[in-house]
């Protein structure tokens, strides 16, 4: 059994591949502005944001996501995987698991993901 394989059977949530505008910050506010990903896999417990632009495993991140026209949910999520891509197949990105998601915007987010 693969190690990703073994990952993906200790999840507390089921994921699904959607692609959704996400704007991260550093919680600490060291960096001035948002950065926009486009979220691979997504779950009310956290997101796998595809990208080359990586935070460290343990930072604190304000996380935007726009589920709808009107619709934005606003979460604090920690960085708990990065992934630089550099084994075969591996796509370089960073885990985020929510750590204060209220549950209306967990609703919000279960009617996306369904």
């Amino acid at each position: 059994m693969s190690p990703a394989h073994v990952r993906r059977d200790m999840r507390k949530h089921s994921r699904r591949t959607v692609e959704l505008p996400v704007v991260v910050s550093d919680a600490a506010n060291r960096v001035k502005a948002g950065i926009r990903f486009g979220a691979a896999d997504v779950s009310v417990g956290g997101a796998f944001l595809a990208s080359d632009l990586l935070f460290e495993v343990g930072e604190v991140l304000d996380v935007t996501i726009d589920v709808a026209a009107r619709r934005r949910i606003v979460v604090r999520g920690r960085v708990v995987r990065v992934s630089r891509g550099t084994a075969e197949g591996e796509v370089p990105g960073m885990g985020i698991e929510f750590v204060d998601l209220s549950s209306a915007d967990r609703t919000a987010l279960e009617s996306v993901l369904r």
